[in-house]
């Protein structure tokens, strides 16, 4: 997928086109009636974001899953999260945690970007969901589960936390294979670098051997619903994250492709997991996923494919055949909250304005603020969508000044998404942690070297 495959900027059939087909957002209630006929039966909805830092991303996304929660009984909600951090706030929304309220137990999610999860918008989700749970048996209640696989430290102490409530001499065979670890001071990415290139012991045969034995533990126990059964699946799920982030950290130094295949490779196998879990009670689960653009986009129809990589949204396409609905996100320009460089403070940037020819550009001159559209359903739209053009994203660091080379990859609109939601200007999100440099106004392009 080269820039030479790009469409001209002006397209007046495809802006035409775009005109005709989008359906407007107005903050009615019913806004979304359309978005919820095309999902239909679907038992996953993968909603994604074109940054982790835009609050109208996050606010839009909770709008759609309350409904599908509430008018089609989705009981799951999955987010590009680690399992242990989730997993705390599982608990709380489910009435199980010591927790006050939905800003304690959201402070499980410590480590770099704290503010994808400990913002204003996901603890006002995170309480609704509690409100909504009260009252309704365990098997109605909506949980709140993690993904990711970062957490390869924090895991392995739930793991043995678990056995050691449950199995004292279990407890001490994880601490065994385990130990393999203790040479890293709880450092992942050193831990892959040395094992990586033979200068530390691979602990790979430990961590197999771990997930095997908490396998094993699970399929010894009655298949009959219950907290004693989620509490050793939740256990199990660490053991597996435990085994696939071990992988991960020491796959990392060796290519960008064989890394991010296997973390969108760990997401899927969580989901399946979580869809096994939740359904062994007869009743096949329905999943709202939240995570990036790139995780949850076919990246069959984007230059990612290209290098060959794959993502959540690509696999759950091809196990699921239908039944997994893609919805993704744009913006033109306005605010983000991001950071300039890994494990720096939030800042409050400014979003430029989509480059000349991008989707972004074009969205941006249907003249329409806020809209969806139908990528799916509506044949002329679709075909008209497919020709190649340049696609942001933005993840947790934004880069302005390298904003084509950071930032944009080109993409197959319509066979990347079955649905897309256009917000023309945008604002940052709002961290409940806002740290030294975050501020309320919207911050030069220079900030902070401007300062």
């Amino acid at each position: 997928m080269t820039p030479q495959h790009t469409p001209s900027r002006t397209d007046p059939k495809l802006l035409e086109s775009l005109q005709r087909h989008q359906q407007p957002l107005t903050g009615n209630p019913h806004d979304y009636d359309g978005l919820l006929q095309l999902i239909g039966p679907a038992r996953f909805v993968l909603i994604g974001e074109a940054s982790h830092g835009t609050r109208e991303f996050y606010q839009e996304r909770v709008n759609i899953t309350r409904r599908l929660i509430t008018e089609k009984g989705f009981t799951a909600v999955a987010v590009e999260a680690d399992w242990p951090d989730a997993l705390r706030v599982n608990r709380y929304v489910r009435g199980l945690s010591g927790d006050r309220n939905a800003e304690e137990a959201l402070a499980g999610f410590e480590r770099f970007p704290a503010w994808m999860w400990r913002n204003t918008v996901v603890r006002d989700f995170v309480e609704w969901l509690r409100e909504h749970n009260s009252g309704l048996p365990p098997a109605q209640q909506v949980g709140f589960y993690g993904m990711d696989l970062y957490s390869l430290f924090s895991s392995i102490q739930e793991v043995l936390a678990y056995l050691d409530r449950t199995d004292p001499a279990a407890a001490e065979r994880a601490r065994q294979h385990y130990a393999c670890f203790d040479h890293t001071a709880q450092d992942s990415q050193a831990y892959g670098y040395a094992a990586s290139f033979g200068m530390a012991p691979s602990c790979e045969d430990d961590v197999v051997q771990q997930l095997r034995a908490m396998n094993r533990r699970f399929g010894e126990m009655p298949p009959t619903p219950g907290l004693e059964r989620d509490e050793m699946f939740y256990a199990q799920q660490n053991a597996r994250l435990v085994r696939n982030a071990e992988e991960y950290y020491r796959t990392m130094f060796r290519g960008r492709v064989s890394s991010w295949n296997l973390r969108d490779s760990h997401m899927e196998e969580t989901l399946c997991a979580l869809d096994r879990h939740l359904g062994a009670g007869g009743t096949p689960p329905r999943m709202a996923v939240w995570a990036h653009n790139s995780h949850l986009g076919d990246a069959a129809a984007t230059e990612m494919g290209e290098r060959g990589e794959w993502n959540l949204g690509q696999l759950m396409r091809d196990r699921h055949d239908g039944g997994a609905v893609l919805v993704g996100f744009s913006t033109h320009h306005g605010g983000v909250t991001a950071a300039s460089n890994w494990d720096e403070p939030p800042q409050h940037k400014r979003v430029r304005p989509g480059l000349p020819g991008s989707w972004e550009d074009v969205l941006h001159h249907t003249g329409n603020s806020r809209f969806w559209l139908d990528l799916r359903g509506n044949t002329e739209l679709a075909t008209l969508a497919r020709p190649l053009r340049l696609q942001r994203a933005i993840g947790v660091i934004y880069r302005p000044d390298t904003e084509r080379q950071s930032h944009y990859f080109h993409t197959h609109l319509s066979a990347q998404f079955d649905a897309l939601i256009h917000i023309d200007e945008t604002h940052a999100l709002e961290p409940l942690d806002k740290g030294p440099v975050w501020q309320t106004g919207e911050a030069p392009e220079t900030f902070p070297s401007g300062m």
